[in-house]
């Protein structure tokens, strides 16, 4: 850019004025690729007249990326992306040290927005990172995102503030390859069928099977334990999908519902990413006690897990019963152009550029805080 120059020890002096963020990308979890698409489409949405935008990409080994392209050179590598010449060289993006990001400013704020999903980044180990550095940054802390990244924790915490659950157990890994058959007759006896399995540490519904029978069990159970030594087996549930938006630190708020109709049998990574049909409903037709129930639970969970700037609350809508089930909460969610944060958003009267500028004033907001 031509704003700003490069410093021999790698920082960046910069003189326009202008705020700098950095967007953090990629990754070494199993949702680089969804990174990518969420990390596009903040990086579009950031004024250019009031940012200064570094983009630095996080390859699947963990090697940093600056100068050059690094969303082109990560891209060029991914699936997602669709690139057909396999053979083509990736663009070429500088790998820099942890030392060296470029964060030193001059009478301006710096804040990174790290737009990673999963472990190893969402789970409060870049955030350690950043606040080490004293760098404001997007989203909830390092407890926060310690919490809400394990769900047997998140769970755990909720049910101690009162919050509705579905009936659930944990299985670490190590048990389930120790002794299959005694934890397939306790998942029988304790939830029964249908039940979903998931990864307690694992977003985007990455490894999590609907269990139809015991026959199924098994290679449900291997592939959950295969993303994470501890697994998730929750009692299956004929209900909607609803999910709130929340936005704010000490006093946060709580967007419309909307409801997800997905075109599988659950709304999997498929489902979310790479198949069409789902339908997104926004908003979700409710009635006005529904609607403010749900956002009551979300901002309670919120609250519970000390979440701060952002977050997605998944709910369940029993059907026949009308009784709802907080599911997951999402401390990054997702940001690509079809995803459900924004768009709630926006449905409720935030557009998505004000929506990143009030995510960056309140990262700055925080910050102040803590000093």
């Amino acid at each position: 850019m031509s704003s700003t120059t490069h410093g021999s020890s790698g920082g960046q002096r910069r003189s326009s004025g202008k705020a700098l963020v950095v967007v953090l990308f990629g990754g070494q979890s199993d949702e680089h690729d969804v990174s990518l698409r969420s990390a596009q489409t903040v990086i579009d949405a950031l004024d250019r007249d009031r940012y200064d935008v570094i983009p630095v990409g996080i390859t699947r080994e963990g090697r940093w990326l600056a100068s050059g392209d690094p969303m082109a050179r990560l891209t060029a590598a991914s699936p997602m992306f669709g690139l057909s010449d396999v053979s083509q060289a990736p663009p070429v993006a500088e790998e820099i040290p942890l030392a060296t990001i470029p964060l030193e400013v001059t009478g301006t704020a710096a804040v990174v927005f790290p737009v990673l999903h999963g472990p190893m980044g969402e789970d409060g180990t870049v955030q350690g990172l950043l606040e080490l550095a004293g760098i404001p940054y997007v989203g909830a802390g390092v407890l926060g995102s310690a919490l809400a990244m394990d769900k047997a924790l998140t769970k755990a915490v909720l049910a101690q503030a009162g919050l509705p659950q579905l009936e659930w157990r944990l299985v670490p890994r190590k048990r389930w390859e120790s002794e299959p058959e005694k934890v397939a007759a306790w998942i029988a006896s304790e939830i029964g069928f249908p039940c979903f399995t998931k990864p307690a540490n694992m977003g985007s519904s990455v490894g999590i099977t609907k269990v139809h029978n015991d026959a199924e069990l098994p290679a449900a159970m291997d592939m959950a334990s295969h993303f994470d030594r501890k697994v998730i087996v929750e009692r299956g549930v004929d209900g909607r999908e609803l999910e709130v938006a929340v936005l704010g630190n000490d006093e946060p708020i709580a967007s419309v519902a909307g409801e997800i109709v997905p075109s599988n049998e659950f709304y999997d990574y498929n489902a979310k990413y790479i198949e069409e049909g789902s339908r997104l409903i926004v908003p979700a037709v409710l009635d006005g006690d529904e609607l403010g129930y749900l956002q009551t639970l979300a901002i309670k969970a919120f609250r519970a897990l000390d979440l701060a700037g952002l977050a997605r609350v998944d709910f369940f809508l029993e059907r026949g019963t009308n009784r709802i089930y907080i599911n997951e909460i999402n401390t990054l969610p997702g940001f690509t152009s079809i995803s459900m944060y924004p768009r709630l958003w926006e449905a409720t009267g935030i557009p998505l550029p004000e929506l990143v500028d009030r995510l960056i004033a309140l990262a700055l907001e925080r910050a102040g805080d803590r000093r």
